[in-house]
C-alpha cells in the first residue's frame, strides 16, 4: 500500500470512529431539503404516543420510545445513486462537491441540531459515504457507522422515467438495495409527494407500480407505501400554492412541494406510514 493511500485510509478510520445511531433514518432526495425533511421530524417527534393509536404492543412501543429521527435529503438521487459501487457521473451525483452551490444535501436531526444544514456528501465527520468501490450504502452502513432501528427510503422523482419505461431497472436497483442494506434493519420505502404538472405525475405513477412490484417480487424486504394516491395528487396537481412562485404568480419548481404541501401529504400518509413502522418492528 502507497503512502498516499495509506493516510488515506488512516484518515478515513479516525473520521468514522464516531457511530450515528438515531432510532428513526430518512434517506431521500431534495424534496427532504424543500421541507419534507422537517415534517419527518415533526411526524415522528412522540412516535410512541402516537403509535397508542394503531397498536397496543407494548415490546413495538418500547422500540420507539423517545425515538430520535434524522433525515438526510441528497439532490437528484434515487436507489441506483445510493447502491452504484463504480466512480463515475451516477455515483458522482452522491459523492461529487456541487460545482455551484458547494453542497448538495439537506441534512435534520444529525448531532441533535433539528434545523436544517446544508452539507456535501463525502465531506464531514457524519457524510463518509463515498469510498472507493463501496457504495453510499455500503459506506454508510459498514461496522456501524449509522447504526439505525428503522431506515426509510423517500424516492421516486430522479428515478421516475428509469422505472416507468423497465420493470427491470426497478427490479435491479430493489435487489441491489436489499443486498447492501443490514439483514435486521427494519425498512420502509415510501414513494415521494406529487409534482405540480399531470404529465410528470403519471409518469411518476408508473413508476411506482413497477418499483412496488419490484418489492413484491422479491418477498417485501421493507414495507411499501404509495406516496401517490388519488389523494395525494388532487391535493397537489395544479395547486401553486404548494409549490414555489414568482412575482407573477407562475410556478418555478415544479418537482418540489413546499413544506405546506409535504405537512398535508403526511397527514394524508401518515396512518399507513405508521402501520408501515409497526409492521416492520414486529418482525
Amino acid at each position: 500500500m502507497g503512502i498516499a493511500l495509506a493516510f488515506v485510509v488512516f484518515l478515513w478510520k479516525v473520521m468514522r470512529q464516531k457511530s450515528y445511531s438515531q432510532t428513526i433514518l430518512v434517506i431521500g432526495d431534495s424534496q427532504i431539503s424543500f421541507g419534507a425533511g422537517q415534517v419527518y421530524l415533526e411526524t415522528f417527534d412522540g412516535l410512541k404516543g402516537k403509535l397508542q393509536n394503531y397498536t397496543q404492543n407494548e415490546t413495538i412501543l418500547e422500540k420507539i420510545d423517545d425515538a430520535q429521527t434524522a433525515a438526510i435529503g441528497v439532490r437528484s438521487t434515487s436507489l441506483q445513486h445510493w447502491t452504484i459501487r463504480d466512480e463515475g457521473k451516477i455515483k458522482d451525483v452522491i459523492c461529487e462537491i456541487d460545482k455551484r452551490w458547494g453542497v448538495n444535501a439537506g441534512v435534520y436531526g444529525i448531532d441533535g441540531e433539528n434545523s436544517r444544514r446544508y452539507v456535501n456528501m463525502g465531506q464531514g465527520e457524519a457524510y463518509q459515504f463515498c469510498q472507493p468501490n463501496q457504495s453510499a450504502f455500503e459506506a454508510m452502513f459498514e461496522n456501524d457507522y449509522y447504526n439505525p432501528e428503522l431506515l426509510i427510503m423517500a424516492f421516486l422523482g430522479n428515478s421516475a422515467e428509469r422505472w416507468a419505461s423497465s420493470e427491470v431497472n426497478a427490479l435491479r436497483d430493489v435487489q441491489a438495495m436489499i443486498g447492501q442494506i443490514p439483514d435486521d434493519l427494519p425498512c420502509i420505502f415510501l414513494t415521494t409527494s406529487p409534482s405540480y404538472l399531470n404529465e410528470i405525475n403519471q409518469i411518476r405513477w408508473k413508476a411506482q407500480e413497477n418499483v412496488k412490484q419490484a418489492f413484491e417480487l422479491t418477498g417485501n424486504r421493507c414495507s411499501f407505501v404509495s406516496g401517490f394516491t388519488d389523494e395525494t395528487i388532487e391535493i397537489a396537481e395544479g395547486n401553486k400554492n404548494f409549490f414555489k412562485t414568482n412575482d407573477e404568480g407562475v410556478v418555478t419548481d415544479v418537482h418540489h412541494p413546499n413544506i405546506d404541501a409535504a405537512r398535508q401529504f403526511f397527514e394524508i400518509k401518515k396512518a399507513d406510514l405508521f402501520k408501515a413502522v409497526i409492521d416492520q418492528l414486529d418482525k
